[in-house]
């Protein structure tokens, strides 16, 4: 492997890191919500650089375009989720969501 594929390995284990730190330390659905995509492309970033790394870079992009496909989905549902709770309870704030018990 190449001494770059080393300095993309950290820059997208930093991505990871501070997606993971935002989740643990934020409240804010929204907030949140921006912390699982920054965990996201940490992970793109991954595949890509491996693939480079590895010789096989059409791969690791036909996976990357895969998972970006996937996320736009998952991003629609989950902002229309997150809309809604936000007009059921008037606050993003998870705590919040204990008033949705049913």
């Amino acid at each position: 492997m190449s001494n770059t594929w080393f300095y993309y390995a950290f820059f997208a284990a930093a991505l990871v890191l501070a997606g993971v730190l935002g989740l643990l330390l934020k409240r804010n659905l929204i907030k949140l919500f921006i912390c699982i995509e920054v965990i996201g492309k940490g992970i793109s970033l991954l595949l890509l650089s491996t693939g480079f790394a590895k010789g096989s870079i059409l791969t690791a992009q036909a996976l990357v375009i895969t998972y970006i496909v996937i996320e736009v989905s998952l991003v629609a549902t989950a902002l229309a989720l997150i809309i809604n709770v936000y007009r059921t309870t008037r606050s993003l704030d998870i705590r919040g969501l204990a008033k949705l018990k049913g």
